[in-house]
């Protein structure tokens, strides 16, 4: 499962910089997974060569298009809500056109058009280069749709633009898709097989953010450890094919280590991290390199080794825990979070207790908690009765997430008297005085302004926290700058 951005929230809005001659508006709103919010910034890239710029006024909108989440069917009514807005201003604005994109297009395909009839384009995660043409078919009149999967990593030649950015952080996409098949995910069917991106190319991408001043990139995929990039080579330098697979090969401990080479005042993160798919040669890189922060999302799932079994996970409870040991061996700093189901179809108590017993081992940073929501098309919303009831979830929630509000405020207190480096990314929230920036552990460290300035690394003496956020006072630069 990917890491989620708060679904609760409302979707956030992607502008750029109007680009003279495109009289077009778009609005463009993006919910779920970091892949998403990437994915939004190539949509508006290949829109702008279109004509259009993008808007944050829905009343204004020539076309309206939400990037969409299935993961859980709380992000699904969430969209539908935000289409039942969308279809209100369309009312008033007749020649409004609206399109769906992303996982809910790919589940639901031609439903929203010959159904619902709540939108006029359904545009799947890996057909967006395809909009041009489906945009000709909609001013003519015509709805159009195109939900392909692609076998193949489907913009590696497209230069995102940078929506609402902070002109520090980016993400830069390095895999697509994902083979596991976890029980409860949606994400194989609506992203496909996994395919990783030309090396190369992730290099080129990431030498352009330096050069535009941007300071730290998360390489992102739906399993980052599988990544793997056969390469090419002299034929006659080799054998036969497998061994110049093999010798040209680039897997994912070996492209963070180039892209931790390639720009070392940058700093790395990464996400999401399979615990099966994870091996030591990343652990060990992460440890070589300064620029690669020492941050693990590890999602986990449950506790329980029957439960993991029936999830598909293809780890055990006792494996989880010798990965957690290691990491921490070789990165005694590093911070791990984690994904958690509360809830699963046929959880017992006792199995549910073995959950907390393993956050209560591992101590997390931080996590995403959620109840089991059945999802459609997966082999447990097809061969599994969603039998936990309601209530009993919620307050298994509860205690997982009362449970990680203690281990999060145990690892903030872990931090109070040091001295870390922060990168700064914008003003605080609740005071225009101070600054907000994550320290190398992702978590969120809030100091007075003084003279610095956003994409200013500094160094910050911790002197208070809560259970999410480090507080105070910087003491200088950093060597980073």
């Amino acid at each position: 499962m990917e890491k989620i951005i708060d679904e609760n929230k409302q979707g956030e809005h992607l502008i750029l910089e109007a680009k003279e001659g495109n009289n077009r508006k778009l609005f463009i709103e993006s919910y779920g997974c970091q892949m998403n919010f990437s994915d939004s910034e190539i949509v508006a890239s290949i829109l702008s060569k279109e004509g259009f710029n993008t808007t944050n006024s829905l009343e204004d909108a020539d076309l309206v298009l939400v990037n969409t989440c299935s993961i859980r069917d709380k992000a699904e009514q969430t969209v539908r809500k935000r289409l039942e807005k969308y279809n209100a201003v369309k009312k008033i604005n007749p020649k409004m056109k609206i399109g769906v994109l992303g996982c809910m297009a790919e589940r639901l395909k031609s439903k929203f058009l010959e159904e619902e009839k709540m939108v006029d384009l359904v545009v799947g995660p890996d057909a967006y280069k395809d909009l041009p043409n489906l945009l000709s078919e909609v001013d003519d009149g015509r709805n159009a749709i195109n939900v392909i999967l692609s076998k193949e990593e489907t913009y590696g030649d497209i230069a995102p633009v940078r929506l609402n950015s902070n002109g520090v952080t980016a993400f830069v996409s390095i895999t697509r898709g994902c083979d596991n098949m976890c029980t409860f995910c949606v994400v194989p069917f609506t992203r496909g097989r996994e395919r990783s991106r030309e090396p190369q190319s992730i290099i080129e991408e990431i030498n352009d953010l330096w050069s535009k001043g941007f300071k730290e990139v998360t390489l992102l995929g739906q399993n980052v450890d599988s990544y793997l990039w056969y390469g090419g080579g002299l034929k006659k330098d080799f054998k036969n094919a497998t061994e110049m697979q093999k010798a040209t090969a680039v897997n994912f401990a070996m492209l963070l280590s180039m892209c931790a080479k390639a720009q070392p005042k940058m700093r790395f993160r990464f996400s999401t991290s399979n615990p099966q798919d994870m091996t030591m040669d990343v652990i060990e890189t992460m440890a070589k390199h300064d620029n690669i922060c020492k941050y693990i999302h590890l999602p986990v799932q449950s506790g329980n080794n029957r439960i993991l079994k029936e999830m598909n996970r293809l780890h055990t409870r006792e494996e989880y825990f010798e990965l957690i040991d290691n990491i921490r061996r070789v990165i005694p700093e590093v911070a791990i979070s984690q994904d958690m189901i509360a809830g699963f179809p046929t959880e017992t108590e006792e199995e549910h207790q073995d959950t907390l017993s393993l956050m209560e081992y591992v101590k997390y940073d931080f996590g995403f908690m959620f109840a089991y929501s059945e999802r459609p098309g997966t082999l447990a919303g097809r061969r599994m009765e969603d039998d936990i009831p309601a209530d009993v979830k919620k307050r298994r929630l509860n205690e997982i997430q009362a449970l990680q509000r203690e281990h999060s405020l145990y690892r903030t207190k872990q931090h109070v008297g040091k001295v870390e480096e922060v990168l700064i990314e914008k003003a605080s929230k609740k005071s225009d005085a101070h600054w907000s920036g994550r320290n190398t552990q992702n978590t969120v460290v809030v100091f007075p302004k003084e003279n610095y300035k956003v994409g200013d690394f500094v160094n910050v003496k911790i002197t208070d926290c809560t259970s999410a956020t480090l507080l105070g006072e910087a003491v200088g630069y950093s060597d980073n700058n």
